[in-house]
């Protein structure tokens, strides 16, 4: 049977997670180098053995019949050392064993590209094969047969030169499995590194300086990375125990504590997913968004940990569970994604963001089809330093460069055009890294990702959610033991942040910096950080000039763009009618903001206040509140001047459309002016009747009961005609006046609405100064003590 195939990285220019290049390709049958695979590779713990006598003269000697070894190993070491010299990988075939005792009498030593891949129909046959592995046995003849001599002794039986392929080039030898080996004092040194925090590239580099070239090291990152990859579950595997039992006691103290194992507890081999209450409720309010962080696989952490993040209503990092990974197939992703949507309530979010990884991608389509999946963009920028180092040295400007193309290009059309440019001023059109990314810059590149909510409010500037929750507390050298202490403590640390967030918010009024009601709005709403980024915005819209360039009687179009700068232009859509805006730049879209073009367009129309559709509840200081603010303005001040402003850019666009079309000729003038005329009699006469209402609604309210009891009173003493009499005559005077009482009544109940909301905010209000008071206290007690 056949085992999978290895790639092999030859150079350092390898990601953490990334295949490198196979030379010899395939796992011999029964070989004992594999100590075991994780996802997808394996790793090696070779011992050479050397023949004995003048090691010297060995080394020059070529394999003859008759050549004679003191053990099978002494005879495979011979032969994998004269396989090194000219350029070969070896590997174990065939043996035969005694029938007398089972002993082995006869071993045949081959090439590694002896034979020919044996495609298993029944393995391949009803699933599609994502990797296909490349062709690396070709029937090569070249082998070495020994057999046991009565003596003892070794004996060559049969010796074959002569290949059917090239052979490797010393620079590369050191890349071949069976020439591959971890020494005792390279692992020594690559715990000490591991234990420092050092991830496999570093640690490599530090080995080919102390070795003097990487073919004198012996191994290659890959094998580096595996070493350390199973020393981290060797270490885990002892403490798991603790873990489990961590979790069933949290889970004891509240039933709200959610924790599943893959696989089963007694006999654990698998991943490890839990939430705490606090996790699972964050979630309700701030889920749109989540950033899945596996910072843990750059060797970081010792700790193969997890966590599910995003961000709460300050913009401050907030847990939605945590993992434990032990195993990193594509199906533990996919058993762990599913445990925790079940968690979740089983709602997905509306983005993911994770590291550029094939097989997370893979896990996210099957659980989450419907939520728009990112590859961390400061990831890709890490690698790049990595990938690209030697275009960076030569072109220290190339890493500049990049971060324009990714971060500032507005188009799609423009990133194109700048990042051909790129890769042909520094000639990386063929870079393999290069080339995988940039099919893939529908999943990093902002400018692909705009439509979508990530809750960042800059493109250009990193996302507290890229940053690890719990930075600061778990670090490479933590353990298990330590490790439930520090998680409780970066748990307390942050909710402690969040409340002292919420207190300023709740009891500090910002500085406003314009007359603008839109700004006095805002600053009642918004939390504290985000009214500052939207305060910024609004501010900004000053030094902007907003253009129409078109209007189609329900969408306006308007060209922005800042003085001095006509060459960089943004183009916003807005529909008077509906209250919506959309701006070229998307940032309301990727942020939940307004951004300075809409802005500067609502304050060109006249438009006074946010509209409600515009204040995403996720940013408000009662972002946790059950009341639905959507639904209701602050005050009724600020419905008022929401409806007059809608009144007013009706009116107003009604009105342009009239002047256009009335200067047309002298006849079309004078018809409009008329018309004008007898339209702004009826206006005054409206408005006096408005105020004549006001003064009397209450004696037209008596009046109107009067009429309906004497109606009734006539309708039953007057027979027929009488009644009929009467109710062509006064019943439309009675059904004005009721239409009128009627009328007030709905404007009553309006403002019996508007109050009542006021007082749900109030109480809202009220009950969150009381949670961050007793929270207060708590803290207050926790430093006395």
């Amino acid at each position: 049977m056949e085992n999978g195939v290895i790639e092999f990285d030859i150079g350092l220019g390898g990601g953490e997670g990334d295949d490198g290049i196979d030379i010899d390709g395939e796992i011999p049958d029964g070989s004992s180098n594999s100590l075991g695979s994780g996802s997808g590779e394996t790793s090696f713990n070779l011992e050479v053995y050397i023949p004995e006598g003048d090691h010297d003269h060995d080394h020059d000697l070529e394999p003859y019949e008759a050549m004679e070894f003191e053990s099978e190993e002494a005879a495979k070491a011979f032969y994998n050392s004269y396989a090194r010299r000219v350029g070969f990988s070896t590997r174990v075939s065939s043996s035969r064993r005694s029938r007398k005792d089972g002993a082995i009498i006869q071993r045949s030593f081959v090439c590694a590209k002896e034979g020919f891949r044996n495609l298993n129909e029944k393995r391949t046959k009803d699933r599609e094969i994502k990797r296909p592995r490349t062709v690396t046995r070709v029937g090569c003849k070249a082998s070495l047969s020994v057999k046991i001599q009565d003596s003892g002794k070794w004996v060559v039986s049969g010796f074959v030169k002569e290949h059917n392929h090239e052979l490797v080039p010393p620079d590369q030898v050191h890349c071949l499995r069976s020439h591959r080996q971890i020494s005792g004092p390279a692992k020594t040194l690559i715990d000490t590194l591991q234990a420092a925090g050092m991830g496999p590239r570093r640690i490599m580099s530090v080995l080919i300086k102390e070795y003097g070239g990487i073919s004198k090291v012996g191994f290659t990152e890959v094998d580096c990375r595996n070493y350390m990859r199973n020393n981290r579950q060797r270490s885990m595997e002892g403490d798991i125990q603790l873990l489990l039992d961590y979790l069933k006691q949290k889970q004891a103290e509240n039933l709200n504590f959610f924790y599943a194992v893959q696989g089963d507890e007694d006999q654990f081999a698998g991943n490890v997913f839990w939430a705490d209450p606090k996790a699972r409720s964050d979630y309700n309010h701030f889920g749109d968004t989540v950033t899945f962080d596996t910072t843990y696989r750059s060797n970081r952490y010792r700790l193969p940990f997890a966590p599910f993040t995003g961000l709460n209503h300050h913009g401050q990092p907030v847990l939605f569970g945590c993992a434990f990974l032990i195993n990193e197939s594509e199906a533990s992703f996919v058993w762990l994604f599913n445990t925790w949507l079940a968690a979740m309530s089983g709602r997905s979010p509306v983005s993911i963001t994770t590291e550029h990884d094939s097989v997370i991608r893979s896990a996210i389509l099957q659980v989450f089809p419907n939520t728009r999946h990112r590859f961390c963009k400061w990831h890709i920028f890490k690698q790049c330093q990595e990938k690209l180092s030697n275009v960076l040295l030569q072109h220290p400007q190339f890493e500049a460069a990049f971060h324009k193309c990714v971060n500032l290009s507005e188009s799609t059309e423009e990133f194109e055009l700048c990042w051909h440019s790129l890769a042909d001023k520094y000639d990386l059109r063929e870079h393999k890294w290069l080339q995988a990314i940039y099919t893939d810059r529908r999943q990093w590149v902002p400018v692909y990702l705009r439509d979508t909510f990530f809750a960042e409010m800059s493109i250009t500037q990193r996302s507290d959610s890229m940053n690890s929750y719990f930075d600061g507390y778990v670090n490479a050298s933590t353990n298990l033991n330590q490790f439930f202490k520090l998680y409780e403590k970066a748990l307390e640390s942050r909710h402690e942040k969040e409340v002292k967030a919420d207190f300023d918010s709740m009891n500090a009024s910002p500085v406003l910096r314009t007359p603008s009601p839109m700004e006095k709005q805002a600053s009642e709403f918004y939390t504290r950080k985000i009214f500052m980024r939207f305060q910024e915005e609004l501010v900004s819209t000053l030094t902007f000039m907003a253009s129409k360039v078109e209007d189609d009687e329900e969408v306006t179009s308007y060209q922005v763009s800042k003085f001095g700068e006509d060459h960089k232009t943004y183009h916003v859509r807005f529909n008077v009618l509906e209250m919506r805006a959309t701006c070229s730049c998307r940032m309301f879209e990727f942020s939940g903001l307004l951004c300075r073009h809409v802005l500067a367009v609502l304050r060109v129309t006249n438009v006074l206040t946010l509209p409600s559709h515009y204040i995403l509840k996720r940013w408000t200081r009662n972002a946790k509140s059950s009341v639905i603010l959507e639904e209701r303005v602050t005050d009724s001040y600020h419905s008022y001047l929401e409806s007059h402003t809608v009144r007013y850019n009706t009116l107003r666009h009604e009105a342009f459309k009239f002047v256009d079309e009335g200067a047309q000729t002298v006849d079309s003038y004078n018809v409009a002016m008329a018309a004008l005329a007898e339209a702004s009699n009826k206006v005054v006469l409206a408005i006096k009747n408005e105020g004549k209402a006001s003064l009397t609604n209450g004696r037209m309210r008596d009046a109107s009961a009067r009429i309906g009891i004497q109606a009734n009173h006539c309708t039953a003493e007057v027979p027929g005609s009488s009644a009929q009499q009467l109710s062509e005559g006064d019943m439309d005077e009675k059904i004005n006046e009721l239409s009128v009482d009627l009328e007030r009544a709905n404007r009553k109940c309006e403002v019996y609405r508007t109050n009542l909301l006021s007082l749900l905010k109030d109480i809202e209000d009220h009950k969150q100064r009381l949670s961050i008071e007793v929270q207060n206290i708590k803290l207050s007690m926790k430093e006395g003590l």
